[in-house]
């Protein structure tokens, strides 16, 4: 399978990645990182929030503004 075909069957269903990382020194955490994402994949179905053009994620409604 291509590395291509993987990534498209992955979007299609959607990805979730969860991992955590904690930077210990003598018993003391030092740093904490949570990771939390979902990557899928955007298409007609489910329109993108950044549609407008603006990259505010806010849609005015049609017809008419906000």
């Amino acid at each position: 399978m291509a590395l291509v075909d993987l990534l498209d069957r992955l979007l299609a269903g959607g990805v979730v990645i969860k991992g955590d990382l904690t930077l210990r020194i003598a018993d003391v955490d030092l740093v904490r990182v949570d990771l939390n994402a979902l990557i899928c994949s955007v298409g007609p179905a489910v329109g993108s929030p950044f549609e407008d053009g603006r990259g505010s994620g806010t849609h005015e409604p049609p017809g008419g503004t906000a």
